[in-house]
């Protein structure tokens, strides 16, 4: 155990409300800040994890109105993820949490066959450069080849309240795609299952026995030529599984333009796929209530200049 105040992240106080008198700690944490019973568990095992009033306290211990709660939470690194310099395109960045816009072409975490060379490994070494020491904990991911904002915590505290947050739908997610065709309605909902296909389990598909999965649409322009017609479509995640948005848009006669695992059999057009260079979806909008301030917060990243160019060549056929 440490009692180095240096070794832990910025501390979170309450003071203990009249309603709250003669409570357990554990009940105070749960009602006024959101600590999770697994995060209580990992802050008892260090000394300055939880306080009352100055002194280390148990979840059980009795509190009283005026008092006041503090957690503090060890700092950690990712050991494991070699630090490299790689450009980032940070949108914000405070104590608590860091938001990048992600080109495409880049994988988030490392996984098998991704070591290095990832946003993981440029993240950690912009941390390194800082001189802080934080733990890589993204709230969540894109596909390698979609470029967009991608949402990283600081602290397990803010990772548990933005997961939760996403888990209940709060968090706002919207991207932009290109797709080969024209949706039938302006503004529609896929509500359909997806799993892995079982004769190919990289790839997923809609099933009846999938998992829930549920995308929002609006057409934002048409687009029509000798090629053929296409689409550029804003789209809302309700819930978010893996590949969903292309899966869904294959679903409903309208592959991405540039996706090699759910575009069209035929190829789709040469012109259109030069342009794009890769998968025409991008991560334009996201928000959401910042865990400490308690304010809700939203970013835009702008269109990558591989999605303008492919905007330019669908509105010069028009």
């Amino acid at each position: 155990m440490t009692s180095n105040i240096s070794d832990y992240y910025k501390p979170l106080t309450v003071q203990v409300a009249q309603e709250d008198d003669g409570k357990q700690v554990r009940t105070v944490l749960e009602r006024r800040l959101g600590v999770s019973r697994t995060l209580q568990s990992r802050l008892k095992l260090t000394e300055l994890g939880i306080t009352l009033n100055g002194q280390r306290a148990y979840t059980s211990a009795l509190v009283r109105a005026g008092d006041e709660l503090t957690i503090r939470m060890e700092k950690e690194s990712s050991d494991d993820i070699l630090p490299e310099p790689i450009p980032l395109d940070i949108v914000f960045e405070d104590d608590d949490l860091l938001i990048v816009n992600k080109p495409a072409g880049i994988v988030v975490h490392p996984t098998h066959g991704h070591y290095t060379g990832t946003l993981a490994n440029g993240v950690v070494h912009h941390w390194k450069e800082q001189g802080w020491r934080v733990r890589f904990r993204p709230i969540h991911r894109l596909d390698e080849d979609t470029s967009g904002l991608v949402a990283i915590a600081k602290t397990p505290y803010v990772h548990q309240q933005l997961s939760e947050q996403l888990q209940a739908g709060t968090v706002k997610k919207l991207y932009r795609a290109y797709t080969y065709g024209w949706p039938l309605l302006d503004k529609g909902t896929v509500d359909e299952p997806i799993d892995r296909d079982p004769d190919a389990p990289h790839i997923r598909i809609v099933t009846a026995e999938g998992y829930p999965s549920v995308t929002h649409y609006e057409v934002g322009a048409r687009y029509a030529s000798a090629a053929g017609g296409a689409s550029m479509v804003k789209l809302k995640l309700e819930t978010g599984r893996t590949h969903q948005i292309r899966v869904h848009m294959r679903h409903i006669g309208c592959p991405l333009i540039g996706d090699g695992m759910y575009g069209p059999t035929d190829g789709g057009v040469a012109e259109w796929e030069e342009a794009s260079g890769r998968q025409a979806l991008h991560a334009e909008t996201l928000g959401f209530v910042h865990p400490i301030t308690k304010q809700w917060m939203e970013w835009n990243a702008s269109l990558p200049p591989e999605l303008v160019r492919l905007e330019d060549v669908l509105n010069r056929l028009n």
